[in-house]
């Protein structure tokens, strides 16, 4: 049995998708708009994402989907700083929505304000009412929130899965770093097939 295998259970498991919303993937959404970032990779990232919720869905393992809302009375003095101006995932905006990809009912939503899907959050609470053990992190941006998230799980005890595919950033160098330290410090990196296929096998 693989290491993989050993981690990866439908009962123990749960799926994340990270901060997957229109400011960060879409045309016309706050990166693109305003920093002029390439978020090309959006659409396809997309789909891979929901052909991975869809697997773990049908295999009865929890998806839970993170969402950022950047309103400047949720940051702190030096976020707001760094952030320059206000415009970034707003609630009641389109730009705080999901892109191409839809919760479906009952499954969780953690709504955050840092990097960090566990910073000031229930999401560990959520996690270990479910019996979680082992993430599977998914979403944008690898070097950023996704990398955040799986950090600060690690740290709390959790296994880490990163699959490969199912990550992304505008930043190259970020997002092949994130997956350098995962791969020799944090968990798992691999393809997304290589999860389906586990999750996909006879019992």
């Amino acid at each position: 049995m693989s290491l993989l295998e050993a981690q990866v259970h439908p009962e123990s498991t749960a799926l994340l998708v990270v901060d997957m919303q229109n400011d960060f993937c879409a045309e016309g959404g706050y990166l693109q708009r305003e920093r002029g970032y390439n978020v090309g990779f959006a659409p396809a990232l997309a789909d891979r994402i929901q052909g991975l919720v869809r697997v773990a869905r049908t295999a009865g393992m929890p998806v839970v989907w993170i969402r950022s809302v950047y309103d400047f009375k949720y940051l702190n003095e030096p976020y707001r700083v760094k952030r320059r101006d206000e415009g970034c995932c707003l609630e009641g905006t389109w730009g705080v929505e999901f892109f191409r990809l839809r919760p479906e009912p009952g499954e969780p939503i953690v709504t955050k304000h840092h990097y960090s899907a566990f910073f000031e959050t229930d999401l560990h609470a959520q996690l270990q009412s479910l019996g979680v053990k082992t993430l599977v992190v998914t979403g944008v941006a690898t070097n950023v929130c996704v990398d955040s998230t799986l950090r600060e799980g690690f740290f709390r005890g959790y296994y880490i899965v990163v699959p490969e595919d199912c990550v992304n950033s505008n930043s190259k160098a970020g997002h092949e770093g994130t997956l350098a330290t995962v791969r020799n410090n944090i968990g798992i990196v691999c393809p997304s097939e290589d999860i389906i296929q586990i999750l996909t096998a006879p019992r």
